[in-house]
């Protein structure tokens, strides 16, 4: 639907006088966006000669839109993200709002200054969603919509609901991340989220499609979306019930889009010679174009919906549902800069010479460009005035929640065989029958893999959750099954349909719950660990806002054997060393698994704890029957423990990792025949591992000469030249760089190309990291010894 007029005029619609008033706002927000880009690129000094940029005509394509939110529709409770490249518009808007400072807007893309893109963790102003990878910072306000719906019916929480808002552009709708989204909304009987299309029409290289975006308004409507077009601005309106009116509404419509933008570069004059040669013959059109001047044409063909503060006002308040809403305003990429239209404008600059001219036109003096009030016609009281009243500026900082919520009985599961998956599952069964008050903040969500990543036993025992009750009618219907499907508001496990990269934004969304509502959740999620690879960009951006989440990912490496190549991992474990604000563990065994996961629950809530990753594996192996001590956990935990501790001059270890134990330890039985006083070490995380030993090594080179890193304290207990054979079911590098340590030689086997179909035996075999091979590598160690000196 084409918005032109409201349908029912709402009490908080702001009268002329304040809409006067949020329009001389609005060109100081892009003058401030516009200074500030133009301030790093051309006053602030350069110490490499590296292009700084920032975006001019991106952010003022999207003033009008944004001013009006942030200064009169935006409600405390409700979270916006902005579209990546107008994060200076948001940073203009909070400097006048009194939450951001003066140096932070110097200091935009400077070290220590505002960021290049909201940033939830870098910047110092609040930010609800940090953006900046395409995408995903729209999808992550639909999933922030599930996550407030889930804390609310589940009672951990009474304040009143917020609406989840999203400025995007509209190159953004290219990214395939968004339409999984919608889906999954759809699923969900998604509310209160509003998305914001800045429909300049251009991206970075080019003009948008012309018939393509009707189809993408198309799809919106199908997953039960509104469409709202903001396409024709008050003038405009005004214009079409005049001379020529009806031709001139047609031929906007009709105007592809490079020419429209082309025009808006070019300005009046082209304007005029473009409709007087193409509405030639219309009646009225002499009389039309002689009531506008150059200037007043100009004008006209850029009030287009988007930049018209009241007609944006209008529709914002039309608003009386809950429904999910997508508004397109159709906009002018680098509206009311010299610029506008320019299809390079994207990544383009106002060069010096036309900053000048630009700072005339707003009427700012020299030395007061980042005054808050110079230029504009209202006075600075009447303008204070204004701002503290701004509804969105009675927002108060959401506190953190103090106290971590403790996991007090946490059993290892029985069992002579086990896989680390089944234990999982096991333990997952622990926590859904436990009465503490963790177990009902753990929320746990898969993409359609939940039994067959051992979810069974907590979905039976703690249900679907959805807003509506959907009973499951394989049970209706007395059918058996070992699953029950029982979908309520007070469910606990959010099921997904097969998208990885809804798994990690919902993941995300959960982990910042504590963030946007106030309240603390556990989320877990179950995948696939080669499909790890599919949902990368929304980890990483879960990653980067700092949420807190356990990603639970079987089956590791090639063990899956048969299934083949496109169902086995074997880089995922590089991934999650380096991956930051991620803990990455491999554990062998059921207690291991037991005693990271109580303590992950706890370091998930810490202020500077972090997201974990547990690789988990289907192989089941022996386990082993011994007692945890205070020491063998505190060492599982740190990374590594010796399974059997070497003699003080031992010249070699095996060091394994993961689901690969029982060959290390045929190996290293059949070693101590031989040399009875190596060693074998057992890692639990080469990612703790690794940044400990980074940690350290910053901490001498500082001068703390006495700095220890745990691996450094584990390998002294061999000989300065003794040699290491590492094995692990994934990249060999994972475990390699332990040569580097103290020293040592490594003989490091993994694996290292795409699987094939098998059982374990034959592609261990292949693959060469089965007991014959790990005795090779001792072998090939012990022919050829280094010696290296003790560092």
């Amino acid at each position: 639907m084409t918005i032109n007029r409201p349908k029912k005029m709402q009490a908080n619609m702001p009268d002329q006088d304040e809409i006067n008033m949020l329009v001389e706002i609005e060109n100081k927000v892009r003058w401030l966006a516009s200074w500030t880009i133009h301030n790093a690129n051309h006053i602030r000094p350069s110490r490499d000669n590296i292009k700084v940029g920032g975006h001019q005509a991106s952010c003022a394509s999207i003033s009008t839109v944004m001013t009006a939110l942030y200064m009169n529709v935006l409600q405390p409770q409700d979270k916006v993200a902005v579209k990546p490249h107008a994060s200076p518009n948001f940073h203009a808007i909070q400097y006048l709002l009194d939450r951001q400072t003066q140096d932070q807007l110097e200091k935009f893309r400077a070290f220590g200054g505002m960021q290049s893109y909201p940033s939830i963790t870098k910047d110092k102003t609040e930010v609800d969603f940090s953006t900046g990878s395409v995408g995903l910072g729209v999808a992550a306000t639909l999933f922030s919509s599930v996550t407030q719906d889930y804390v609310v019916d589940h009672n951990l929480t009474t304040e009143k609901t917020g609406r989840m808002i999203s400025i995007l552009g509209d190159a953004e709708l290219d990214e395939g991340n968004i339409y999984e989204a919608l889906l999954e909304g759809w699923k969900k009987e998604l509310k209160n989220t509003w998305w914001i299309i800045d429909f300049n029409r251009q991206s970075l290289d080019a003009v948008i499609n012309d018939d393509l975006y009707q189809r993408i308004l198309d799809f919106f409507e199908s997953v039960g979306w509104e469409v709202v077009t903001l396409k024709y601005g008050k003038l405009q309106q005004k214009a079409f019930k005049g001379p020529a009116g009806s031709a001139l509404k047609n031929w906007i419509d009709e105007c592809p889009n490079q020419l429209y933008s082309a025009l808006m570069f070019k300005g009046g004059t082209a304007w005029r010679s473009h409709l007087a040669q193409d509405l030639k013959g219309t009646d009225g059109l002499e009389k039309f174009l002689d009531s506008y001047n150059d200037d007043q044409l100009e004008k006209l063909m850029a009030n287009l919906g988007g930049h018209d503060m009241e007609l944006i006002l209008e529709a914002f308040h039309d608003v009386q549902d809950d429904k999910p809403r997508c508004f397109v305003a159709y906009t002018v990429k680098g509206y009311g800069l010299p610029l506008a239209g320019h299809k390079d404008n994207h990544a383009g600059m106002i060069t010096p010479e036309q900053m000048k001219q630009f700072q005339l036109d707003n009427n700012i003096s020299d030395g007061q460009q980042w005054s808050a009030y110079e230029g504009l016609k209202f006075s600075s009281e009447q303008l204070q005035n204004f701002f503290d009243q701004v509804p969105y500026n009675q927002r108060k900082p959401q506190l953190p929640v103090s106290d971590v919520i403790p996991i007090e009985t946490f059993i290892c599961p029985k069992g002579d065989m086990s896989s680390t998956q089944v234990a999982f599952g096991k333990i997952m069964s622990q926590i859904a029958a436990s009465s503490e008050p963790y177990a009902d903040r753990v929320v746990t969500t898969s993409p359609d893999v939940a039994s067959s990543t051992n979810l069974s036993a907590w979905v039976n025992k703690r249900g679907v959750y959805h807003r509506i009750v959907k009973e499951d009618t394989f049970k209706d219907e007395q059918i058996p099954s070992t699953l029950k499907w029982l979908q309520s508001p007070k469910g606990q496990h959010i099921e997904l349909g097969i998208a990885e990269s809804n798994l990690f934004s919902i993941l995300s969304s959960l982990g910042q719950a504590e963030k946007h509502f106030g309240e603390r959740l556990l989320p877990i999620g179950t995948v696939y660990d080669p499909f790890i690879c599919r949902g990368l960009d929304a980890l990483n951006y879960g990653c980067y806002q700092d949420a807190r989440f356990m990603i639970v990912a079987t089956p590791s490496g090639i063990t899956l054997a048969p299934e083949g190549g496109a169902h086995q991992s074997f880089n995922t474990q590089l991934i999650g060393m380096a991956q930051p604000n991620l803990l990455s563990f491999e554990p062998a065994y059921s207690d291991e698994l037991a005693c990271i996961m109580k303590w992950s629950l706890e370091h998930m809530q810490k202020p500077e704890g972090s997201s974990i990753y547990l690789r988990l594996s289907t192989r089941p192996i022996e386990q082993n029957k011994r007692t945890i001590t205070d020491s063998l956990q505190e060492n599982i935990l740190k990374g590594a423990y010796w399974y059997k501790k070497p003699d003080s001059n031992a010249s070699l270890a095996i060091i394994y990792m993961g689901a690969i134990a029982p060959e290390a330890k045929q190996a290293f039985d059949e070693l101590l025949t031989e040399m009875p006083d190596a060693g074998l070490l057992a890692v639990t995380s080469a990612d703790h591992l690794y940044s400990d030993w980074q940690k350290v090594k910053t901490a001498r080179q500082k001068g703390d000469k006495s700095a220890r890193a745990h691996i450094e304290n584990i390998l002294m207990s061999l000989s300065p030249s003794a040699g290491l054979v590492t094995v692990v079911d994934g990249y060999p590098a994972s475990l390699s760089w332990l040569g580097g340590v103290l020293g040592h030689r490594v003989e490091g086997l993994g694996v290292t190309s795409f699987g094939q179909s098998g059982d374990s035996i034959d592609l261990y075999d292949h693959y060469r990291i089965d007991a014959n091979a790990i005795l090779d590598a001792c072998a090939a160690i012990c022919l050829n010894p280094i010696r290296h000196q003790n560092v």
